[in-house]
């Protein structure tokens, strides 16, 4: 089971608190992660990512294990311990200003 912690304004679309649970096929990647999220939380398509060209939002970045995988492929296999449910997948709402 893979653990997935939502910000906030998300948490409230889905109407959930603090992690969400999702069965995902090995390997594990973030485009089978978020197709899973979407899937079963439909009001969430396109917000973490463009619905045409599957591109993360630029005020979204996406953490693992302490490591930052916004820019990484979305098709290589996320961190071991991400897939047995060890560690959470983070989806963090950037801030921007100055």
């Amino acid at each position: 089971m893979i653990r997935v912690q939502l910000p906030a304004p998300l948490r409230r679309l889905t109407k959930t608190e603090g992690l969400v649970e999702l069965e995902v096929s090995a390997p594990v990647t973030q485009r089978k992660l978020l197709d899973a999220l979407e899937s079963r939380y439909p009001m969430l398509r396109g917000t973490t990512r463009d619905q045409h060209t599957q591109r993360r939002r630029a005020y979204v970045r996406f953490f693992a294990c302490g490591e930052d995988l916004s820019d990484a492929s979305p098709d290589v296999p996320l961190p071991a311990e991400v897939a047995v449910g060890k560690e959470p997948f983070l989806v963090v709402g950037a801030l921007a200003g100055g």
